[in-house]
């Protein structure tokens, strides 16, 4: 095909690192020869807002128009030649390419101030007097914070850092309140985008443009984008996949929005845009597109006679992050939690393990649409031969999994794979509290370079859990996430409230429950989001069963996912909202911890019916671990030196080999008889990561009795071996 793609991410998503979606594409393209460009506008048009001439542009403007109303405006306006003296050298920080200035950042007197600053907590507190860097970097945050005030005060009202204009996109039934914006004049803000979108479409002339819209505040940029192309490209055609159109999209029937956009392709995007290359070549028919809507005598059609079936994750090719500015991207602090930071700094390759859910239950998601409900996993070598080729791309060693939820058996193949191939990686994700993650299990996902995993808690409520379909308690959590803590793994709790009849006991209970989590050390970060009810869920598909009474609306021409709704019992949810958040922010920083639970709110509460000492009584139970035939073997330390010695006991001499084995963090001494001492040296090749393929139960018993040793149940649960399980000997299900 001769055709050229433009991908374009609209803003704005991430500062820090590129939205996956256009490079998934890209890879996808690259193996069809198809050739494509790719733009992340909201980094582009960012970095040129916080630059000397944007600034500069900025404050011209708002003192032209007199718009500066708010002392906290009218002092950053006052301060403007401090703001355009610092802005390059602090990007130039935050982007790595200025490490000494963080002396000047933290010795003060270097940035102005403003009303963000009045917010800050004790940085020495936070930081420590060594932590320069992490310290400077929340300073700098500050500082672009104030800045992104002053111009959604002054300038544009849509303008955010990681959303545009998001109130647009939200619950929008019609394309009403989007066609009157997109009437209005180009904002402060689309000004720099159309302008980097012009230079984008002069430099490579497409024939497609596609835009990923994930999120509705990605919304307004892409329409506005949309506009401009038709305007001066009409000849190139405009699609819209994502996040949003997926969710929100699925029942669009308002002509005026292909004005702007050509077709809307629904669920995974690599076979619509194919299909749609070969149209504009004439190779294919219009009726037969995949999963695509568009315009049909004037009238809305979805076009779906393709019987060619969706390409394999395994087909996909390795994800190609080229053309974009990835030393553009700026790392911000908000806050000094290191596992809530994960999101904002630092630069993640992104990479998917498995495509859907394997679990695919929970009431509230949409697990009815394709991107949840077909699950379809890679192996581990596939994995780590993108990663490889991510890294000779990128320069990068850090990736980021961005599953619905990893699956275990994966991760530990994963885990293995990359330890066989000895690549020094670090990587989070996404995943469900299993019981599965065992200690041994989190050690090894440690050992390959895991930092950190988030997980649904949701509403921290038994009764709840089972009515969500979760498939965990919040025992089972507990136990999870203290093996994840003491593998030295962060966890991050995604956490509910306002669930169908959920009770205010219940509520109490549920803060309770995650309080007493954070006290025990099993958590490190956490997040609370009220309940929405969407369309696609269990819950929005059979409302009637969960006591709800969904406020359908009588015209639905645009978006339709979250629906507004009555709770049968009167639960007033939302003012619990303020508290919880607040309670948890301090959790979050060890602070408050023996605070009674009412005093984070302002009405009264009941009292919590949870035991002081539940989650602690939860820690004190391990579950038993049953071993199977299958149960992989793993020795992540080195080759045991051999020390033969004799002990003498009651006038007999006994010959024993002492093994001494060297970890990471230290090394120990062991006695076996010579004959197994024998054995087990030879099985620590056999059972360490850089073998061929990892060692399971069964086969180590019968490579221990083939070598005509016997009662190998005495041996394995000896003391000297339960000291080696103790010290990396890993039992992994």
């Amino acid at each position: 095909m001769k055709k050229k793609v433009l991908l374009i991410t609209p803003p704005f998503t991430q500062l820090n690192t590129p939205y996956p979606a256009t490079v998934y594409l890209k890879g996808f393209l690259n193996t069809k020869k198809i050739s494509s460009f790719q733009a992340d506008l909201g980094i582009d048009v960012l970095i040129e807002i916080l630059s000397s001439s944007g600034l500069s542009q900025a404050f011209s403007e708002i003192m032209k128009k007199g718009t500066a109303q708010s002392e906290n405006s009218r002092r950053i306006v006052a301060l403007q030649a401090d703001y355009i003296r610092t802005i390059t050298p602090v990007i130039a920080f935050l982007q790595g390419k200025n490490p000494t200035l963080a002396h000047r950042i933290t010795q003060g007197n270097y940035l102005p101030e403003a009303g963000r600053f009045k917010e800050t907590a004790d940085l020495e507190w936070a930081f420590g007097l060594s932590g320069i860097a992490d310290k400077a970097k929340h300073i700098a945050t500050l500082y672009l914070e104030d800045l992104s005030d002053l111009i959604q005060e002054c300038l544009d009202p849509y303008f955010g850092f990681s959303r545009y204009a998001e109130r647009l996109g939200r619950s929008a039934y019609t394309f009403e309140s989007l066609e009157n914006a997109l009437n209005m004049p180009p904002t402060f803000t689309d000004t720099f985008t159309l302008k980097r979108l012009s230079e984008i479409i002069k430099s490579c002339n497409p024939d497609i443009v596609g835009f990923s819209v994930p999120f509705p505040g990605n919304l307004y940029s892409a329409f506005r984008c949309a506009q401009w192309i038709k305007e001066n490209y009409p000849q190139a055609i405009t699609v819209m996949g994502g996040g949003f159109p997926n969710t929100e999209l699925r029942s669009v029937s308002d002509p005026k929005v292909f004005q702007y956009f050509d077709f809307i392709p629904l669920d995974d995007g690599e076979a619509p845009i194919e299909h749609l290359l070969q149209y504009q070549l004439g190779e294919r028919p219009k009726a037969n597109l995949k999963r695509t809507f568009g315009l049909e005598n004037g009238q809305v059609f979805y076009f779906n006679g393709s019987t060619d079936p969706d390409y394999k994750q395994s087909e996909i090719g390795t994800p190609d992050y080229s053309d974009l500015k990835l030393d553009s991207y700026i790392s911000v602090l908000e806050t000094a939690n290191p596992m809530h930071r994960l999101w904002s700094d630092g630069r993640w390759n992104k990479l998917t393990m498995a495509h859907g859910c394997y679990w695919g239950k929970c009431t509230f998601c949409d697990i009815s649409l394709d991107y949840i409900r077909l699950y379809e996993p890679i192996t581990a070598r596939l994995l780590c031969d993108r990663m490889e080729n991510l890294m000779k791309e990128t320069g990068e060693t850090g990736f980021h999994f961005v599953d619905e939820a990893a699956p275990p058996a994966l991760m530990r193949a994963l885990a293995l794979e990359i330890l066989n191939r000895g690549l020094a990686v670090t990587w989070w994700t996404n995943i469900r509290f299993e019981k599965s993650f065992t200690k041994d299990l989190c050690q090894l996902l440690r050992a390959s370079g895991c930092i950190a995993v988030s997980g649904g808690l949701e509403v921290a409520s038994d009764r709840l859990l089972a009515l969500i379909k979760k498939g965990v308690t919040v025992e089972q959590v507990a136990q999870v996430t203290r093996n994840f803590t003491e593998s030295d793994i962060m966890v991050h709790a995604y956490l509910m409230y306002g669930f169908p009849t959920q009770t205010d006991q219940e509520t109490i209970d549920s803060l309770e429950m995650v309080r007493q989590m954070f006290e025990e050390g099993v958590l490190q970060s956490g997040f609370w989001h009220q309940f929405a009810l969407t369309a696609h869920s269990p819950i929005g598909l059979y409302p009637e069963n969960f006591q709800v009474v969904p406020d359908y609306p009588q015209v639905v021409t645009f978006a339709c996912n979250d629906l507004e709704y009555k709770e049968k019992s009167g639960t007033i949810h939302e003012k619990y909202s303020f508290g919880l958040k607040k309670s948890l922010y301090n959790f979050m920083h060890g602070i408050g911890l023996d605070t009674p639970l009412q005093d984070w709110f302002e009405f009264r509460t009941p009292k919590t019916s949870i035991p002081k000492n539940y989650i602690s009584n939860s820690l004190n139970k391990f579950p038993f671990i049953e071993m199977q035939p299958s149960t992989k073997i793993v020795w992540l330390g080195g080759n045991p030196a051999e020390e033969t010695a004799s002990k003498e006991k009651k006038s007999k001499t006994t010959a024993n080999t002492t093994l001494r084995f060297h970890t990471q963090k230290e090394n120990f001494s062991l006695a076996f008889s010579p004959e197994q001492a024998k054995w087990l040296q030879e099985i620590i090749l056999m059972i360490h990561p850089s073998a061929p393929s990892p060692l399971p139960y069964q086969k180590l018993k019968n490579h221990y009795e083939a070598a005509g040793l016997s009662q190998f149940e005495l041996f394995w649960y000896s003391k000297p071996m339960e000291k080696l399980k103790e010290k990396g000997l890993l039992l992994c299900l």
